[in-house]
């Protein structure tokens, strides 16, 4: 039987159901995946069980995969893989430990932002039964289309500017334990310039780029008027009307598109409440607006 989508109610996510990832999926069915990844944004699998030779294998259903800056998160077989985790081996975390406590768009501090990425989970903390980590979506697609027009013709055109450093910099200011880039970290990811507003590749949906976690401020306005619409922005793509909270559970597979969508991982747990998943990350384009 082929896959079987069940949208969420709301703006953004589906269920996939009827479907094992560790086996190889027919070119019929990988084309199901790719047109709900498309128009839904998130996709959830649950209950899976994957080598990880068999999650690259299913990640490249969607495109190539990039290997992550941060070279002391990545998995040691597969470079492919990124860890998420907040686990400690000889006192140093295994993978990225904070896992996006800004809400964000996946390396939109590149000049090409990935076009999105996928996620297996392997452990997840609990405590008293209730599942802690949880990871929130957003569709800033939605978002744009739900402003007024003459809200939506303000934005066309602005660019702004995009650092990983500001995500680690908010992370230092917040006084969050994190290793600090490496000055060869610095020089792979300089500020880039990128429109707040994109265009969709495939569908051609506009969505609203700018994110807490890596846009520094809007060209052109003064301080105070390019913070005040950021922090506007960034309130309203993040309404409960627009998002997706997703309850993790060990063999859960969830997959966004990056385009369209902001997400925030909920940091409400610690060692020893492990958290363990693995993450793809599939290559993208540069930002337009069209």
């Amino acid at each position: 039987m082929s896959p079987q989508i069940e949208p969420f109610e709301g703006a953004i996510g589906a269920a996939v159901n009827n479907v094992d990832l560790s086996q190889d999926l027919s070119a019929v069915d990988r084309k199901t995946l790719v047109d709900a990844w498309n128009k839904h944004s998130v996709l959830v699998f649950r209950e899976q069980e994957m080598t990880s030779d068999q999650f690259l294998r299913f990640s490249r259903y969607f495109g190539d995969l990039e290997i992550h800056v941060l070279e002391q998160y990545l998995h040691r077989e597969h470079p492919e893989i990124l860890v998420v985790s907040n686990i400690l081996k000889d006192g140093k975390n295994v993978g990225i430990p904070d896992a996006g406590r800004y809400w964000h768009t996946d390396l939109s501090y590149l000049a090409k932002p990935s076009r999105g990425s996928i996620l297996y989970a392997l452990e997840i903390p609990e405590e008293g039964g209730e599942t802690l980590g949880n990871t929130l979506w957003a569709s800033t697609a939605a978002a744009y289309e739900a402003l007024p027009e003459d809200k939506q013709q303000k934005l066309l055109g602005l660019t702004a500017e995009y650092s990983l450093g500001n995500r680690f910099n908010k992370l230092a200011g917040d006084g969050t334990k994190h290793i600090k880039m490496s000055e060869d970290q610095k020089s792979k990811t300089p500020p880039v310039t990128h429109p707040i507003v994109r265009t969709h590749p495939i569908t051609g949906r506009k969505s609203i780029l700018v994110n807490e976690g890596h846009t520094t401020h809007i060209h052109g306005l003064p301080e105070e008027e390019s913070r005040g619409l950021l922090e506007e922005l960034w309130t309203h793509c993040t309404k409960p009307e627009f998002t997706y909270r997703h309850v993790w559970q060990p063999g859960d597979v969830v997959m966004w598109d990056n385009v369209p969508t902001q997400h925030l991982a909920i940091c409400d747990y610690a060692l020893p409440q492990r958290r363990l998943l693995h993450r793809t990350t599939l290559t993208g384009d540069r930002p337009y607006l069209a």
